[in-house]
Order: structure tokens, then sequence, then C-alpha cells
């Protein structure tokens, strides 16, 4: 059984004094693929030196939207730059919009459309962090594919909202991402979405170091190897094998992410 890990951040310190240990966990589970996001520059290089120390690692380059002031035009250079020097790097974000921990909408806006620019031109799919915007995410995205049509594709990761939310990405193309909140007890919006996206555009992730799941609920650290948890909880919430999941999801990351296995 093959499992990809579509959302990590393994660059973080939690993870410095014994990142070769985490390796051999998330190899014993299964875990065969991991994309590695971004939260912003400063990270690329850190992020690029652990994704060619593993061969299994791919990432992602982009600003959250939570750091969206770091945004000027020397960030777009080097977005663009690493992108099109190394091939390891197979999506743009995270991006997006999050309305819970900030209220700058017209700065989140702005950068995260100047991202999807720099996605659509240079044919790589978008890593979207959505948190209490999903109107405003839908609207812009919609607004995208518009002008730009299949060139705008991606993920909404660690998906947190509503089962009618998730239609309206689905209905836009998007994946859905779901992390160890699906295990959680009282987590039931995110449970009824797991159950209802179709079996070609689910995905799974940890968010590690973040969101550990049932039964690792509680540990400080999160962790690649506990993505099998997430994709447990979602084949019993969708009433199939954990293989069978494992197996479509893996599926779609490749096709999401160009990955070859």
């Amino acid at each position: 059984m093959q499992l990809i890990d579509t959302h990590v951040h393994l660059n973080f310190d939690l993870f410095q004094p014994d990142l070769a240990a985490v390796r051999s966990r998330w190899q014993e589970a299964g875990v065969v693929h991991l994309v590695h996001s971004c939260v912003e520059p400063s990270e690329f290089s850190s992020i690029q030196a652990i994704a060619h120390s593993c061969p299994e690692i791919s990432y992602a380059i982009g600003l959250h939207p939570l750091d969206a002031q770091k945004w000027n035009s020397q960030t777009e250079q080097e977005i663009l730059s690493l992108a099109n020097s190394d091939a390891k790097v197979v999506a743009i974000g995270e991006m997006g919009l999050d309305f819970y921990k900030a209220d700058n909408y017209d700065s989140q806006v702005r950068v995260f459309e100047a991202q999807l620019a720099i996605a659509c031109e240079l044919n790589l799919p978008v890593i979207i962090h959505c948190r209490n915007a999903a109107l405003e995410v839908r609207d812009i995205l919609q607004k995208w594919r518009n002008l730009k049509g299949d060139s705008i594709r991606g993920v909404m990761h660690c998906w947190g909202g509503k089962p009618q939310e998730v239609q309206w990405f689905l209905d836009l193309g998007f994946y859905i991402s779901f992390s160890g909140t699906v295990t959680f007890k009282n987590a039931i919006d995110i449970q009824h979405s797991a159950a209802m996206v179709k079996s070609d555009r689910l995905l799974i992730e940890t968010d590690c170091p973040f969101l550990a799941p049932v039964p690792k609920r509680g540990e400080k650290r999160n962790e690649p190897a506990y993505v099998r948890y997430v994709a447990e909880q979602v084949a019993k919430l969708r009433g199939e094998t954990i293989e069978a999941i494992a197996a479509q999801t893996t599926e779609n990351a490749c096709k999401l992410f160009g990955l070859t296995l």
C-alpha cells in the first residue's frame, strides 16, 4: 500500500533534531511521496535543501495569506526563478485567504491574485489555504477560471469547511485534501465533506507538524507517518477499504502534481 502526504512542513525547527528518524517512520508507514508546502520566501532555501536530500519529496513555493505584508516584486521574481530552475517545484503555495486571524482583506486578495497569475504563467497547480473565507476564495477562483480556464487548478488543503462549500470548489475542478482534523470527534462538517467528495478529487495530508490525528492527538508534533490515520478515517467515513483510499489518493496526487513514482 502506497500513501502520499500532500502537505508537510518539515523545515520547521521541531523536525531538526531527528528528521532522519521521522523519514524512516514515514517510509515504514508506506508514505512514498510528500509535497512540502511553503509559508514565506525565507523558507525557500531550507525547503529546497530538504527536497533535494530526499528523492521522495517535491515542494511548493509561495506566500501564506497571514504573511501578505511580506509580498513585493522581489518575491515574485524569486518564485519565478526557482520554479523555472528546479523541477522539484510542483505547485505554487500555500496561498489564499485567512480572515480568522487577520482582516487585511485588500492586501490578502492582492497577494492571492498575484500568485494565481504566477501559477498560470508557469502552468502549475496551486495549494489553497482558506479559513473563514470560502465565499471570497470561491469568487476569486471563479473569476480566474473564467479568465484562464483549466490552467487554474489545485487543491483546497486541510479542508475545514462545510459540505456546501466543498461543492463550490469541486464545481471549479479543485481537489479537496483532508488532514488529521477529519479524525476529531466534533468535526462533523469535515467528516460529512470527506464522505461526499468525488473519488477523483480526494487527497490526504498531515499538515505536519500541526493537527496530529487521533490516536496521536495531543502529541506536540504531527509527522508524515500519521497520514495513515487520516486515510483510515476517510476510508471508514466513505465505507471503503484503506487500500482503496490509498490507491485513489495516490493516483490523484500524481495527477495533480505531475508526480512519477
